[in-house]
This record gives C-alpha cells, sequence and structure tokens, in this order.
C-alpha cells in the first residue's frame, strides 16, 4: 500500500490499516492533515475492506494534537480557520464511515489526538494511556469536533469539567466513562484492535453498513424517525442472499432433535 511522509497504510485480512508515523510525537501538521485525509479515501474507495485500524508507530504516544510551532504560524499568517475546517471536515469524514475505524490509541493522546480518536467508532487505549483536550491551558478551545463529540459521549457535566480544565485523565477513568471500549496492556493494544477489527470483518458487508447508517441515524434524529430508518433498513436486510444464507446456515446447525419434539 502507500507510503506518505507522515502517514502508511496497508491491509491485513480486509483489515485497512493506517499508521501515524511524524516523529517525533505525532504532531498533526497541514501534511499530516492531508496525507491522513488520502489515507481515509484510500480506506473508503476499498470496498474489500470491511473495517480500518487508525494507530501510532510512536512506541508512547498516539497523537499530541496539532503542531503547535505550525498553528502559531498559521495564526500569524491568518490560516488557522482554513486549517480547523480542513480538520472538521476529515474527522466528520471517518465518524460518518459506512464501515467502522479503531482507534489503537498505545499512548498520550492529546488535542487533536483525542478528536482524532473520538470520531472513530471504537477505541482500545493502553492502560498507560492518558487523554485530555488541553487547548484551554494556551488560551484556546478544542476545534476539531471535540466540544462536540465529547458531549455526546461522556455527558455534558464531565465535557465541560475536561475541557474548562485542560487536564488529561487516565485510560481507566476514560473506560468508566465510556470514552474507550477497552483497556488492555500496552503492547497488546494493536493486536487487540486487530482482533476486534477480525470479528467484525467476519460479518456481512451490508449487514455492517446498515447497522453503521443506523446508528448515526440515533445521533441524528428524533426517536420516532430513527426507529423508522431502523425498520426500513432491516426489511431490506432479509431479502439479501448474505442473510438468507447465514441465517440458513444457523438453522442448520441448529435443528431440533426431530425425535424429542415429534410424537
Amino acid at each position: 500500500m502507500s507510503a506518505q511522509s507522515n502517514i502508511r497504510t496497508s491491509i491485513e485480512n480486509r483489515v485497512f490499516m493506517i499508521t501515524i508515523d511524524h516523529a517525533p510525537v505525532n504532531a498533526i501538521d497541514p501534511q499530516t492533515l492531508l496525507e491522513l485525509e488520502r489515507a481515509v479515501d484510500e480506506f473508503l474507495a476499498d470496498p474489500t475492506c470491511k473495517v480500518a485500524i487508525i494507530a501510532s508507530a510512536n512506541q508512547t504516544v498516539f497523537v499530541s494534537g496539532a503542531d503547535i510551532p505550525v498553528f502559531a504560524g498559521m495564526i500569524k499568517t491568518g490560516k488557522i480557520g482554513e486549517f480547523v475546517l480542513r480538520g472538521q471536515a476529515l474527522f466528520n469524514k471517518i465518524s460518518a464511515s459506512p464501515r467502522p475505524f479503531i482507534a489503537a490509541i498505545n499512548g498520550l493522546t492529546l488535542g487533536g489526538g483525542l478528536e482524532l480518536a473520538m470520531c472513530c467508532h471504537m477505541r482500545i487505549a493502553s492502560e498507560r494511556a492518558k487523554l485530555g483536550l488541553p487547548e484551554i491551558n494556551l488560551g484556546i478551545m478544542p476545534g476539531w469536533g471535540g466540544t462536540q463529540m465529547l458531549t455526546r459521549i461522556v455527558g455534558r457535566t464531565k465535557a465541560t469539567e475536561m475541557i474548562l480544565l485542560g487536564e488529561t485523565i487516565s485510560a481507566q477513568e476514560a473506560l468508566r466513562l465510556n470514552l474507550v471500549n477497552k483497556v488492555v496492556p500496552r503492547r497488546e493494544v494493536l493486536q487487540a484492535a486487530k482482533e476486534l477489527a477480525n470479528k467484525i470483518a467476519s460479518k456481512g458487508d451490508l449487514a455492517i453498513r446498515a447497522a453503521m447508517e443506523s446508528i448515526r441515524a440515533a445521533t441524528e434524529m428524533n426517536p420516532a424517525d430513527g426507529l423508522a430508518f431502523e425498520a426500513r433498513q432491516m426489511t431490506a436486510l432479509v431479502d439479501t442472499e448474505d442473510a438468507q444464507e447465514r441465517i440458513n446456515e444457523f438453522l442448520e446447525k441448529h435443528k431440533p432433535d426431530q425425535e424429542t419434539t415429534i410424537g
């Protein structure tokens, strides 16, 4: 697959790997953001891949956030608004993907790094990971969807605390808040993410897409419209060849014992 300056991609068993490798701490600058967008588009354009994993080549850092010196330079040149909107557009593209993204959080995850992780649909974290949105300490605030995503995930009260204090939380606290799905030893983060991805990849393509779209509808529609959308998706799925094959396979494996059910 592709190997750009700061982002690498590869495919393993229908799982699309996106590895961030921008030394020393995976800070996001315009070039890294551009390469990340290309990698995301590469995954979305590949119908053979069912799941994407975003991981880090750094042993102790997932993503440290935006590249502050570059960020400061863009403020002076008046280009910061464009950078903010580009990041939002990319993270929204990930969030809206009909196939899931998994973030393999192996270490420090701050600012734009946490926003990147939050726009993914599932998150596996190292037991030593630290997560936070420290922008307030620089006199600014999260700008790549942090105020919106964190509030939806952990609730308004906790999101307000985290954003206004700008402090980090532990992986264990993140798990308690449902900010991550699972906490594992650092050396097992990528493997745990791959195991989760492989389990998902074993499911039907159409079912994955329909489920993802219905889950997204839960955050965008009122309950009645969401239920109607779900019903339409479910009704359409039962007529697909994949669903019929899987249902018949299940019935064949679980046939009742005729001697105990007849007569």
